[in-house]
């Protein structure tokens, strides 16, 4: 059957950003890897098995004859409801579109999502002429790729009774021909195809195809410049996440994952890396003023490569790990309209260097643009205060990267990763370096290899640690890891350690697959002794805790061959859970009404929102790092829900508690994570809380922040507690969590 078939690959929005190809914006801020495409009449999307990491195509569109509907929340999981929230980010837009269109004429939306800036346009057409739009020669085109949001912004226009007024074109922008979809080239180009780092979501090559195909003749552009600003900076926690080596010197146990001849046998991605750095600015030491990077011109056809070099003057001694950066826009042509993404320890005045933030002032919190970092290889750069440093900066269709140096240096301060180097999320190199972490796993393990003189050991995850531990305290252990997603990769690096922590090969068989399969023909007819495993799945770093049960899924297939005097570690988990103050990530995820003037009411189900406006199903969890979500407070003790016992087979279980407040606040929601016990006795407890900042939590919002109170006595209205409840389905590996307030 011939048909047109439209693959999308989506990712979910991870600290670390995604890979730089030509995405839409839900491709980029989705927060799980999946694929889908569409046929006529029908969507499918690849999901993933959290429990078998095991993938299937499952209709999420209605085809002909199809039962059941499909799901309503494709979306929910994206960070269109935060953009949409962004008043900062509506205000001016709107503010720049009405100021540019003063007459009609052809604009084209990039892009389109919702359909806002497309509508925005139209109505500024109406209301600067006598004549309605689609009777003045004016006309709006929007184009968007992906489509359930085509499918979304449909039901936005007639919403607005604009459906008439806005021409909308399920295609990608290089894909829209003039004569064929176009009547014309456009006059005006509105559009917000940026990610934190700007480029990321390919901005260049779309202006570029735009400029040569789509626009008139020195066109009008919204917004119409860019400018990225950065900043040298010291940070003891932004080195954790990527200098490895620097990092376990000070752990002195013995094992060596990055041994001294093998500094980047493992390495963190060359690239930037989105962050709220607000949250960390306690630990930053700004090292200069800032400096301006890179300038663009989007009415202009843009180059695909960029490169510029600079000198920076240091103000104070220090060790730059860092480089952090941001953009502003500049909305309109006189320069009057500005957005910011920049930290807020920036101020215009701060310095004789003119960083122009944006127009409003306000500092509002928002989830789908942060600040980029660029970490400085090894253990970053020592500098003198009024030191002069030498950045290099490069741009490419996608993303920037810098090189650094100083007087003292023949060349730059950057390394090309060797090939072969294991790269590893920057928070799992930061546990792997981290001295308490490292004391905690090194204890259980010599406990559990306590009297066994040649176990059996099973990793059943992609733990390189577990591997190299085992194998390294017990040279007569014979280790099978899994490793099924770093697969050859993970064995390569085991062979490039293994003289250094004095193992031999032949005790590790790695088989790079998950644990179905395995039978005793494999193990020589031994049953296996010990059963570990962090929990860590490769690509899951960004996911929900839950996920990481897949380890109590994998015990269960391995049950036939695990012998009656195993040791399974960790041997349960423990879910708990916190009430929490969340008024920024509460306000992003909010139910929509009006924006700027047009009623979005209908995209807030598909979208997951939270918030009484209208009768819609209780929030779902999402992933978050609490401790970057803006304002935050914890307003109650840390209750323990439920516990999963991972000695057992896996089976689906609950459980319920009363969660009392030590505060009086206003609660948003509540925190839920995995305590890991390592050992039978629980004297070695892996916690995943908010308190940690290498591990996401999962957030559940409530549909109404509700006042509560510490005190029993506490005034109407108040709630001194509340009830939490967790169901978890073994066959699907879901969590549902409801709450009752009393």
């Amino acid at each position: 059957m011939a048909c047109s078939v439209l693959f999308q690959v989506i990712y979910r929005f991870s600290p670390q950003p995604c890979s730089p190809l030509m995405l839409t914006r839900s491709a980029r801020r989705n927060f799980c890897t999946t694929m889908a495409f569409s046929v006529p009449s029908c969507m499918f999307q690849l999901k993933t098995d959290p429990l078998t990491g095991n993938s299937e195509w499952v209709v999420v569109q209605d085809c002909p004859g199809r039962n059941p509907p499909p799901p309503k929340s494709l979306l929910s999981s994206t960070s269109y409801l935060d953009m949409l929230n962004d008043s900062r980010r509506n205000k001016v837009f709107h503010e720049a579109i009405n100021k540019t269109i003063t007459k009609p004429c052809h604009v084209l939306d990039i892009g389109a999502g919702t359909g806002l800036l497309s509508m925005m346009a139209a109505r500024a057409m109406e209301s600067n002429t006598s004549l309605k739009c689609s009777s003045s020669g004016g006309m709006v085109s929007a184009c968007e790729s992906y489509l359930p949001m085509v499918k979304l912004m449909r039901k936005v226009l007639r919403l607005n009774g604009m459906e008439k007024k806005v021409r909308l074109f399920h295609k990608r922008s290089d894909e829209l021909r003039v004569g064929v979809d176009l009547p014309s080239r456009a006059d005006v180009l509105v559009s917000e195809i940026l990610d934190s780092e700007l480029l990321g979501e390919g901005l260049i090559p779309t202006l570029q195809h735009a400029h040569d195909e789509l626009l008139s003749e020195n066109p009008l552009v919204i917004p119409c410049r860019a400018t990225i600003y950065g900043q040298l900076v010291q940070s003891s926690y932004l080195q954790s996440l990527h200098d490895l080596h620097g990092c376990e010197a000070h752990a002195s146990d013995g094992i060596q994952l990055t041994p001294s001849s093998l500094e980047t046998v493992i390495s963190v991605k060359r690239q930037q890396y989105a962050m709220h750095c607000d949250s960390i600015s306690d630990d930053l030491r700004l090292l200069s003023e800032p400096f301006k990077v890179f300038e663009f011109d989007f009415s202009k056809r843009p180059e695909s490569q960029g490169e510029t070099e600079f000198q920076i003057k240091t103000i104070v001694d220090g060790t730059v790990n860092a480089v952090i950066s941001w953009w502003v826009l500049q909305l309109d042509h006189e320069g009057k309209l500005f957005y910011s993404t920049a930290p807020r320890w920036i101020n215009a005045h701060s310095s004789g260097l003119d960083v122009q933030t944006d127009s409003s002032g306000d500092s509002n919190w928002c989830d789908h643009w942060k600040q980029c970092v660029w970490f400085i290889p090894r253990g970053g750069m020592p500098v003198f205060k009024d030191e002069h440093v030498f950045l290099q900066a490069v741009h490419s269709d996608t993303d920037i990267s810098y090189k650094l140096r100083n007087a003292k240096l023949s060349r730059e301060l950057v390394h090309e990763l060797p090939e072969g180097s294991l790269i590893l999320p920057p928070e799992r190199t930061a546990i792997y370096g981290n001295k308490e972490w490292r004391s905690m796993m090194l204890t259980a393990a010599r406990n559990a290899l306590k009297g066994k003189s040649s176990p059996l050991c099973i990793v059943a995850d992609d733990s390189l640690f577990w591997t190299i531990l085992v194998a390294s305290l017990s040279r007569t252990s014979n280790v099978i890891s899994f490793l099924p997603g770093l697969r050859e990769q993970g064995s390569l690096y085991l062979q490039a350690v293994a003289y250094a922590n004095g193992y031999s090969m032949d005790q590790i068989k790695v088989l790079g697959r998950g644990t179905k399969v395995l039978t005793l023909d494999e193990t020589n007819q031994r049953k296996v002794d010990l059963l570990v495993g962090e929990p860590f799945y490769s690509g899951n770093d960004g996911m929900l805790p839950w996920v990481n049960l897949r380890f109590w899924k994998e015990r269960t297939i391995l049950d036939s061959i695990l012998s009656d005097e195993v040791v399974i570690m960790p041997c349960k988990g423990i879910l708990k859970a916190c009430a929490m103050s969340l008024p920024d990530l509460w306000r992003s995820r909010r139910c929509l009404k009006q924006i700027e003037g047009f009623d979005h009411s209908t995209v807030n189900e598909t979208l997951g929102a939270c918030g009484d406006c209208l009768d819609i199903n209780e929030a779902s969890c999402f992933p978050y790092f609490c401790w970057q979500c803006g304002e935050t407070e914890e307003l109650s003790e840390v209750v323990r829900v439920m516990e999963f016992n991972l000695s057992n087979p896996i089976s689906s279980c609950s459980g319920k508690t009363k969660v009392r407040f030590t505060k009086t606040g206003v609660c948003h929601g509540f925190a839920l994570w995995i305590d890991w016990v390592m050992d039978a006795d629980s004297s070695i407890v892996l916690s995943t809380g908010p308190d940690q900042r290498y591990w996401k939590q999962g957030v559940k919002l409530l549909n109404s922040p509700v006042p509560v109170s510490a005190h029993r006595s506490s005034e109407v209205g108040e709630s001194c507690s509340t009830e939490i409840e967790v169901i978890f389905d073994a066959s699907t590996g879901e969590l549902t969590v409801k709450s009752a307030f009393t």
